[in-house]
């Protein structure tokens, strides 16, 4: 095969996948396919514009406004885009609340479909093999290793992300915060909260 021999072109390129992207990135920015200042924008706006803060102000938003919360449970698709969280990869939106009796967790297992307008980029190890297989086969033990412990009552589900629709989980509102601001709520909204492998930070 191919990939077996030392001596076939496929093998120069290095193991590692951020090196390989990057060697794949060099060639195709030899051959005049891409800009890498193009690429450099795009990535800074999901990493900075567009990215967790934007899924976290939808949590904050849904814990201070009853009515805001029913309407984005109901159907979450028209409230995040009335916010202004649209586009590519956020077609369709599917909110799931975290309950004393129920705890949810995001996966997908075919690739690593994610609302990028909400969240951004998603991380490594959401896209990962081990993450996608073991999620749905043993989700507790997976919470467990993210540092996730729940009481043996709460029941744990599994929401697999598709191409047609993307999860969004909104963790229950951490004690203590009860007169806390829109704006200081939300920078207690983690990413991982709102994939369901964390918990929103406790107010200090």
């Amino acid at each position: 095969m191919p990939h077996d021999d030392p001596d076939h072109p496929h093998a120069l390129l290095p193991p590692e996948p951020a090196l390989r992207v990057k060697a794949l990135e060099t060639i195709l920015t030899r051959k005049g396919l891409i800009d890498p200042a193009a690429l450099d924008e795009i990535i800074d706006t999901y990493q900075n514009k567009i990215g967790p803060q934007n899924g976290a102000r939808v949590v904050a938003k849904a814990w201070t406004d009853p009515a805001f919360k029913a309407a984005l449970l109901k159907d979450a698709t028209p409230e995040v885009t009335k916010l202004g969280f649209y586009g590519r990869q956020g077609e369709h939106i599917v909110v799931v609340e975290n309950t004393p009796d129920l705890h949810n967790m995001v996966v997908c297992t075919l690739c690593s479909c994610y609302p990028w307008p909400l969240l951004g980029i998603p991380p490594g190890w959401y896209k990962s093999d081990a993450y996608r297989a073991r999620a749905v086969r043993e989700p507790r033990k997976i919470l467990s290793e993210f540092g996730v412990s729940l009481a043996d009552e709460t029941a744990v589900r599994v929401w697999d992300s598709t191409a047609e629709i993307r999860y969004l989980v909104l963790p229950m509102r951490p004690d203590g915060t009860d007169g806390m601001t829109e704006d200081d709520l939300t920078a207690l909204v983690t990413r991982d909260s709102m994939i369901g492998t964390g918990l929103p930070k406790v107010p200090s």
